[in-house]
């Protein structure tokens, strides 16, 4: 997929733990280095005050992290107060249980239950290449699963777990897609798992590489979120999260395949 501003974008902007790590450890250096040279100086009958120096350590050190989350745009505390404000909603609380972590050996994705008998749905993008992925289920633990069937051009794929009873999530049959509805969705966005987040409804968009038109939501997508089910307020699957876009008129949406394409893909 492009990365232009007309094309759905799948890395979402993010900072590593490591490079962040790499920042903290950097402004640290430059300041002790800084109060080495002060100590080797010849000292001056007027001795420049070591309170000035830590005050102007201590304001590059909070413009580095103002700086950061000016560029990434991550609204982190919001991020986990929603999740933790639905998630103790009953019926969101029980939707989680059947969302699942996607693992490979270079990624990490969302999926989630559609059977008891361990038929997953997750994004084509997050398995390309694997026959097989770990699958990890909240509370049900976690499995193997082969990928039993892909659709490219849908960007969606089909899991299989060898396990009964596991928790799942209605498909919606009938759909509904009007300007402003509400949606949740679940998924394991960043270093997270488990988020839940809301949004709304925009209108279909239609990329340039896919024969099918896509949904636009207004809504909090990172990656890792990818292969997130969007449900609507009944509950029910509606799509599959699978990218992001720099729209023209709405800004950074959030792009899902409807899941009416899943069954069109199955006939």
């Amino acid at each position: 997929m492009d990365l232009n501003k007309k094309q759905a974008n799948d890395d979402f902007e993010e900072i590593s733990d490591e490079e962040l790590q790499l920042l903290v450890l950097e402004a640290q250096r430059e300041a002790l280095e800084k109060e080495a040279l002060e100590k080797t100086r010849p000292k001056l009958k007027r001795p420049f005050p070591r309170w000035i120096f830590w005050t102007i350590a201590f304001v590059l050190f909070v413009n580095t992290f103002a700086m950061i989350f000016q560029i990434y745009s991550i609204p982190a505390i919001e991020f986990i107060k929603t999740s933790a404000r639905l998630s103790t909603q009953e019926d969101i609380a029980q939707y989680k249980k059947a969302v699942v972590v996607v693992l490979t050996d270079d990624s990490k994705g969302t999926g989630f239950s559609i059977s008891s008998e361990g038929k997953v749905i997750t994004n084509n993008h997050v398995v390309e290449d694997n026959d097989n992925v770990i699958v990890g289920f909240p509370e049900a633990g976690r499995f193997t699963a082969d990928v039993i069937e892909t659709y490219p051009a849908i960007d969606l794929a089909i899991l299989q777990v060898d396990e009964k009873d596991l928790p799942y999530l209605e498909l919606s049959e009938s759909p509904s897609y009007e300007f402003g509805d509400h949606i949740t969705f679940i998924g394991n966005p960043l270093k997270f798992t488990g988020i839940a987040n809301e949004g709304s409804l925009i209108d279909f968009h239609q990329l340039s590489d896919w024969d099918v038109p896509v949904m636009m939501m207004e809504a909090p997508v990172y990656r890792g979120n990818s292969g997130s089910p969007v449900l609507d307020d009944k509950g029910e699957v509606i799509g599959v999260v699978f990218a992001t876009l720099d729209h023209d008129e709405h800004g950074k949406v959030g792009l899902f395949v409807p899941i009416e394409e899943y069954f069109n893909a199955q006939k």
